[in-house]
């Protein structure tokens, strides 16, 4: 699981949220994707959690950030957010 924290500019919410729903096409679209959730925060309206699901960290790391779609992915996206977010990967311990 990919986790990121967004912070995004404030005032700029709709224009993300925007961007996003294109830029969601692009990740559903990469090797290894298996899905992802966009969460809005109640207390601060300019974040959000982005979780995606991968079949491995690679998929992520190597198959997407390395992939043709990567460049429109961060075109879209990556203007948007102060400071730019730090990105980790979770696993299931099934407990």
């Amino acid at each position: 699981m990919e986790h990121a924290l967004l912070d995004v500019l404030p005032g700029r919410a709709a224009e993300f949220e925007e961007a996003f729903g294109e830029a969601r096409a692009l990740i559903s679209a990469s090797p290894g994707f298996l899905g992802l959730q966009l969460l809005r925060c109640l207390e601060n309206g300019d974040r959000y959690l982005l979780l995606v699901r991968w079949e491995s960290v690679e998929a992520h790391t190597a198959g997407f950030r390395q992939g043709p779609s990567y460049a429109r992915w961060s075109e879209l996206l990556h203007r948007f957010y102060s400071p730019f977010p730090v990105v980790e990967h979770f696993q299931d311990l099934g407990v």
